[in-house]
């Protein structure tokens, strides 16, 4: 879904609702997987040039971040690939949780 920003320094929100982890058992990768390539999608659909993404569902949805960065920056690289887009950013709570996703997207960027 899509809302106005109103006082927030950006024109929308696009909100999406991360999966809880549930031991892997309940289809929450490919949950997740869809909370970034929907957001994508709606971005586009309304000429937005970027977007912001926190680590969805890491926090007290517990979802493992290893995993979910890996599959966070593989959405975004592969719709990047396949569209013209402006700028995706990911904001992360602590220095820990960008060390996980830099060294994921060294390891995606480096096997290709």
């Amino acid at each position: 879904m899509i809302t106005k920003a109103y006082k927030l320094p950006s024109k929308y929100v696009i909100h999406t609702v991360g999966p809880v982890w549930n031991d892997g058992n309940s289809n929450e990768s490919e949950l997740l997987y869809h909370c970034y390539l929907n957001s994508l999608n709606l971005a586009q659909e309304n000429q937005i040039k970027s977007i912001s993404f926190p680590s969805i569902s890491t926090g007290i949805f517990a979802f493992p971040i290893h995993l979910a960065s890996e599959i966070a920056m593989k959405t975004i690289m592969e719709f990047l690939d396949e569209n013209q887009f402006g700028e995706v950013t990911m904001v992360l709570f602590s220095q820990k949780d960008y060390e996980v996703y830099v060294d994921t997207l060294r390891q995606l960027t480096f096997n290709e």
